[in-house]
C-alpha cells in the first residue's frame, strides 16, 4: 500500500512534464500537511498540455489484479499509469478517471483494463498488464484545458479479486 498521507512519500515522486517536448506546463508534487498534493498549471502553449509525477515500486505479486485509489479530486480528468519493462521495451498503460471537485471518492481499477500507450496513443498488440510486470507508477494529467489543476491522493493498493460464492 502507498499512504500519501505519510510526510515523506511526496519525496519518493519526480515530475516531469510537457517542457521535455517545448511546453511550458508547471506541475509537481508536495505535502500541505495531511496529503500529498499533484498539482500544477497546464498550459496549451507551444503544444504542451501535460504533466505527470511517477515513481518505482518494488515488485507486486503475481496474485494481484487490481487497483484501489483514493483522493480529492478538482473536477478534471487524470491518468493513473503503470510502466512495465519486457525484454528492453518500456510499456505505459493507462486508464483515466474523473474526478469531483472537493468529494474524497476511491475508484476500484481491474489491471486488464488498462490501455498500453506511447505518447498518448494507443499501442495494439501490446501484452496484458499483469502486477508482477508493474516497475512504476504514476499519475498524468493531459486533458486539453489550460489552467490550475489539484489532486489529492489518500491512498493506493493492490489487491487480489474477491471471488464471491
Amino acid at each position: 500500500m502507498i499512504d500519501f498521507t505519510q510526510p515523506n512519500e511526496y519525496q519518493q515522486w519526480q515530475a516531469v512534464n510537457d517542457n521535455v517536448m517545448g511546453g511550458i506546463s508547471q506541475g509537481g508534487f508536495t505535502f500541505d500537511g495531511n496529503h500529498s498534493l499533484f498539482e500544477g498549471e497546464l498550459s496549451l502553449a507551444n503544444n504542451g498540455g501535460f504533466s505527470s509525477i511517477n515513481r518505482s515500486i518494488a515488485p507486486l505479486s503475481p496474485n494481484k489484479v487490481q487497483v484501489e485509489l483514493s483522493f480529492i479530486g478538482d473536477g478534471r480528468t487524470y491518468q493513473l499509469r503503470f510502466s512495465t519493462w519486457k525484454n528492453g521495451d518500456r510499456i505505459t498503460y493507462k486508464h483515466e478517471f474523473s474526478t469531483t471537485n472537493g468529494t474524497e471518492q476511491t475508484k476500484v481499477f481491474q489491471l486488464d483494463d488498462f490501455q498500453a500507450v506511447f505518447r498518448g496513443r494507443l499501442i495494439l498488440g501490446a501484452p496484458t498488464l499483469v502486477a508482477q510486470d508493474i516497475e512504476q507508477i504514476g499519475f498524468l494529467i493531459a486533458d486539453k484545458k489550460a489552467g490550475p489543476f489539484s489532486l489529492k491522493l489518500l491512498k493506493m493498493q493492490f489487491t487480489s479479486s474477491e471471488v464471491v460464492h
